[in-house]
């Protein structure tokens, strides 16, 4: 069963072939660390932690880098703000991100390079670009010549001159092109800055990835994957950059990009408000309901995030674990769970999620009306695959148990009762929803609303 996979550079889907099948390369843009992040920055993580899966079923050696970026113009003003080095704003949000990742069911990547420990590398591929003409010093700063790459804007497909009028292009007096982009600049005194021929200074955002990727993964990598955010001018100029460096050759041989996540149909933003920090979601929610959620769309097109969408999710896995709890007594058999076809024949078509989980709902369905051993195992396995049904489903079913917050409930009680008297039932009917899968059970009466402990 081969692979096929959109490829943003050629604007189609094409027959997955890497340079080296013994060795596949995959290398995802990280988080910059200096907060928690949102749950549209999970999205990414979790649909190209369904690839890496995939791929590791098809080739014999798959190497997944994930980056962290953690020097940057925002780490700095926190650090200074709070008076500590990076290091210390860096190592906790670093930290806590790994934690947010693993509680939504990624697993590591199997390369985290940090930008801190490839200064060397940065230098070198610098000094390469400047050798070659590609790039030029001036006042400290060092900056990509954007006129000696002709192919610039093959990724967006856009021109020079619109690319420079949709972003926001620093102009500077030193730039010879406004389009021209910074590799190395200089810091003051109270900034981080590391030795080079330039002077002590600190690297462009873009030119981290190039040199982080080459180092780890070689010059020509087969997938290179990022929200669609990264697009322009992220990734136009790590091709720009890493082409040039090496002579020519070609960077990454596929480029995936996830779309964006909605919240109500808006998009979020902390001036709206509407910001989800996945550390949040997973004290409210079921962290497998959040990445049930994250696959139901599928990767290239936005997805809408909303109370209700996550009620949705919980009600679906509470049918797929009602069906294994039934099965609880039928034995496994021996050897490793299957993967039905039909299931990893979605996924191996541009990484269909939704058709895969379609899939997993027929084999529910299957393993319910069957009851057999093999039944059973196909579900788990088809799970496996996508990252769910990964609990025991006692387990599932007892998610808070004696340990549900009193406090908390008064509080979505409270805020229900707001939404009724508001007449947002839809709401009210999320809260319920969440409540329920908190395992509590609520009772309207004339006299008011009661909770307890759900029993199941």
């Amino acid at each position: 069963m081969s692979i096929s996979l959109y490829n943003s550079l050629t604007r189609r889907i094409q027959p997955f072939s890497p340079l080296d099948p013994r060795r596949v390369t995959m290398y995802l843009c990280g988080p910059t660390v200096y907060n928690y992040v949102h749950i549209g920055n999970a999205r990414g993580p979790v649909v190209f932690d369904v690839l890496a899966r995939l791929l590791r079923r098809h080739y014999p050696q798959v190497v997944y880098a994930r980056n962290i970026t953690d020097v940057d113009d925002k780490i700095n003003a926190a650090a200074l703000e709070q008076g500590v080095p990076i290091s210390a704003i860096t190592d906790r949000f670093a930290a806590a991100y790994r934690e947010d990742m693993a509680g939504l069911g990624i697993g590591p990547p199997d390369i985290e390079p940090h930008a801190t420990a490839h200064i060397g590398e940065i230098v070198a591929m610098i000094q390469s670009l400047i050798a070659g003409g590609h790039a030029y010093a001036a006042e400290g700063h060092v900056l990509f010549n954007v006129d000696a790459y002709p192919a610039y804007g093959a990724l967006s497909g856009r021109d020079t001159e619109e690319l420079i009028a949709g972003a926001r292009v620093e102009i500077a007096p030193y730039k010879q092109n406004p389009a021209d982009f910074v590799l190395w600049k200089p810091s003051t005194p109270e900034l981080p800055g590391w030795d080079s021929p330039w002077g002590r200074g600190r690297p462009g955002w873009h030119i981290e990835c190039s040199a982080m990727s080459a180092a780890h993964l070689g010059e020509t990598i087969d997938i290179h994957a990022g929200g669609i955010d990264l697009l322009f001018p992220h990734h136009e100029n790590e091709i720009a950059q890493s082409t040039c460096a090496h002579g020519g050759k070609m960077f990454a041989r596929w480029w995936m990009h996830n779309g964006m996540l909605t919240f109500d149909g808006r998009k979020m933003s902390k001036s709206l408000g509407n910001v989800l920090l996945v550390r949040e979601l997973l004290r409210r929610h079921p962290p497998e309901a959040l990445r049930l959620l994250l696959l139901r769309g599928h990767y290239r097109q936005p997805l809408d995030w909303s109370d209700s969408a996550i009620a949705q999710a919980i009600s679906t896995l509470d049918g797929w674990y009602r069906v294994l709890r039934d099965l609880a007594a039928v034995a496994l058999p021996a050897g490793p769970l299957p993967v039905p076809a039909r299931l990893e024949a979605a996924l191996c078509d541009d990484l269909n999620t939704p058709q895969a989980l379609a899939e997993l709902a027929v084999l529910a369905d299957a393993a319910r009306q069957h009851g057999s051993a093999e039944g059973k195992a196909e579900l788990l396995g088809g799970g496996a695959l996508l990252g769910l049904l990964q609990q025991d489903p006692q387990a599932w079913f007892q998610r808070g148990g004696d340990e549900v917050d009193g406090e908390r409930v008064e509080r979505l009680l409270e805020e229900r009762r707001a939404a009724r008297a508001a007449r947002d039932f839809a709401r009210a009917d999320a809260i319920r929803s969440e409540l329920t899968a908190m395992g509590v059970a609520i009772e309207d009466s004339a006299q008011g609303t009661r909770w307890s402990a759900a029993k199941t």
